[in-house]
């Protein structure tokens, strides 16, 4: 089979060549190099077809310097099995100790090189140095976990010998980094994002739901391991939790299990039940174990959309049936707790009272007062949360002092305020509080002299202030709770930016006198260097409204880990203060703006304006 060999716009030689015809994300995946379709060069820093299998082309006899490096990175962004092609541009010492999947550095497009063009006075020459240069934008660890980083200068050096070869003396790198250096539109095409799923652990009450743990995953065959994309979740489910979720959560399956030894392909049968053989750890587990662990296989492969499995099946190492799970089984162990989340909405009217928007299935949709005091009190509200269960809501007062606690179904009269903040400047009060899903409610306090961030066991026991040792001098301006109860998105005020922070729960200690704190705060939106509103959006994503550097205010969705997509951006809505997005990512995305009142976002819609007077709109959470 010939090659086509042609240079990019840099004038780099593209050693790639791109073969139609093998499904990237079909169960069945190709084993081997198809041997019908079309045969055409691609350039391989653009945007890839999820069908086409790049595979990299290895260097040619007397290669250049320049052509050595070039076709190594190359082939980086390639399909080639066990990097096998792409060691052939390193030194055997060198291609017998790299490791490409330590870590991937995303750049904002592919890395540069100097150009190092040797004249003949330098014809003996005997070794080279390159520098790679680029702007990172993050990083994929070992255990597949997605960092995202504010754009730094990178660079890293390549060190070419000649090396003997069967022609004779060859360029051949002999030190570079382990890991992958790729593009972001390389990375795009390469890998996915998959919500891989644990336990919440530490939990008491017996009520402990699956939590998503996001990590990125080749997007077809991996290279390294020769699996495809639904055998990498599973295997990445087996190994365990990421570092930073690992301290609140907890896998079934006991420790060390793995995929019997050989299996390389996972695929539902013409049932669509997964079988899912594990080796000789998993063989003794009691039923209602197993069946937690079929939960989380079933969750985790439901995001995938090659795959469409009803029923799992784990199997013993001698290929017995461990325990079987339906989907419909499955959903006590749902993610968010229950099979169906509220799908109404809550808002603070222009007269200061709480109302409520019946959700597709309990109503009209026309906005109605709640019950109780926070529906027809006297005291004036300014931001309300709404606990998952709608029976209760926290609502602050419209001067920011005081935060409520009432019923929504029943009438009472107002209850004594369980917070008060003491700054003088309304803008620096309380925040809108926000429910997780153990039914605690949480707040910030933003007063300059004392700022805390307080929790409240069940939405009405004593604040308890909750330690955030990662701030460095920020100040929490805004909070929202994950459904799982484990992660906290806080948007933090520091230098004169307000940018969106992600932060980890722990709990130590027994339910009645828990000691809790929220650590390890990431950056969840680097690129956004002016946050202004968040709310979460299923399970592992955030709606978020902020501005790049010198740009305008725009509505984008971004995972839980901070990575986002080019297809994130949403239709633009002017003058945005507060946004809504549901656990069920199905319901519409709400808005509170200056300029429109309360708009709303339905799946394949525009912007719609349903309450010309409206604030602090919210799902419950």
């Amino acid at each position: 089979m010939g090659t086509d060999r042609r240079k990019d716009g840099r004038g780099r030689a593209v050693g790639l060549v791109a073969l139609l015809g093998c499904g990237a994300v079909l169960l069945s995946a190709c084993g081997s190099m198809p041997v019908t379709g079309d045969v055409k060069a691609v350039d391989a820093s653009q945007p890839g077809d999820s069908q086409v299998q790049v595979y990299a082309v290895a260097p040619r006899d007397n290669a250049t310097p320049n052509e050595v490096v070039d076709g190594f990175l190359e082939s980086m962004t390639s399909d080639d099995p066990h990097f096998r092609t792409t060691r052939r541009y390193l030194t055997k010492k060198a291609a017998g100790t790299w490791k490409p999947n330590a870590v991937t550095t995303v750049l904002t497009k592919a890395p540069n090189r100097n150009d190092r063009t040797l004249r003949d006075s330098e014809r003996d020459v005997t070794e080279v140095t390159y520098t790679l240069t680029g702007e990172a934008v993050a990083t994929v660890d070992e255990q597949s976990a997605y960092q995202p980083l504010a754009p730094t200068d990178y660079n890293q050096t390549l060190h070419l010998v000649k090396e003997n070869g069967p022609g004779g003396k060859e360029w051949r790198i002999d030190r570079v980094s382990d890991g992958l250096l790729l593009g972001q539109s390389d990375f795009r095409r390469l890998y996915r994002s998959v919500n891989k799923y644990y336990f919440e652990a530490g939990r008491s009450d017996g009520q402990s739901a699956l939590v998503a743990d996001p990590v990125y995953l080749r997007s077809r065959t991996d290279p390294v391991t020769g699996m495809d994309t639904v055998t990498q979740s599973v295997r990445s489910l087996l190994a365990g939790p990421t570092s930073w979720l690992q301290p609140v959560v907890a896998s079934r399956f006991p420790p060390g299990t793995a995929l019997k030894k050989g299996v390389t392909s996972l695929a539902p049968d013409d049932r669509n039940v997964l079988k899912v053989p594990l080796d000789k750890k998993a063989d003794g587990v009691g039923q209602r174990t197993c069946r937690m662990m079929a939960s989380q296989v079933l969750y985790t492969l439901r995001d995938l959309t090659s795959a469409r499995v009803e029923q799992v099946q784990l199997q013993r190492s001698d290929g017995s049936p461990l325990c079987l799970l339906g989907a419909d089984q499955a959903e006590e162990f749902a993610p968010d707790g229950s099979s169906s989340g509220p799908d109404s909405q809550y808002f603070v009217d222009a007269k200061g009272q709480v109302e409520r928007i019946p959700g597709s299935t309990k109503g009209s949709g026309a906005p109605e007062a709640v019950a109780g005091p926070l529906g027809n009190g006297t005291v004036r509200m300014g931001a309300v949360g709404v606990a998952r269960d709608e029976q209760l809501a926290a609502a602050v007062s419209r001067d920011g002092t005081s935060l409520y606690v009432s019923s929504i179904v029943s009438d009472a009269d107002l209850p004594a305020a369980l917070v008060t903040s003491r700054s003088h400047d309304v803008k620096n009060r309380l925040s809108t509080p926000s429910w997780d899903g153990r039914g605690d409610l949480w707040v910030a306090d933003r007063d300059r002299d004392r700022p805390r961030l307080l929790r409240l066991a069940g939405g009405t026991g004593e604040p308890q202030e909750v330690a955030v040792p990662d701030l460095d001098g920020g100040r929490i301006e805004a909070l929202r709770m994950s459904a799982d109860g484990v992660r906290i998105a806080l948007l933090v005020t520091q230098d004169g930016r307000t940018t969106l922070k992600i932060g980890r729960i722990e709990r130590r200690g027994r339910e009645s006198s828990q000691q809790v704190s929220v650590v390890e705060l990431r950056q969840a939106a680097p690129q956004l260097t002016d946050v202004t509103a968040m709310s979460w959006s299923g399970r592992s994503r955030l709606v978020v409204v902020g501005k790049e550097q010198g740009g305008v205010q725009q509505v984008r969705y971004v995972q839980a880990d901070g990575s986002t997509s080019a297809s994130g951006v949403l239709p633009g809505v002017n003058q945005v203060l507060s946004v809504a997005a549901a656990d069920d990512e199905q319901l519409p995305l709400m808005a509170a703006t200056s300029s429109d009142g309360i708009v709303k976002l339905s799946p394949g819609d525009n912007w719609q304006t349903v309450v010309k007077e409206g604030s602090s709109l919210v799902y419950p959470g």
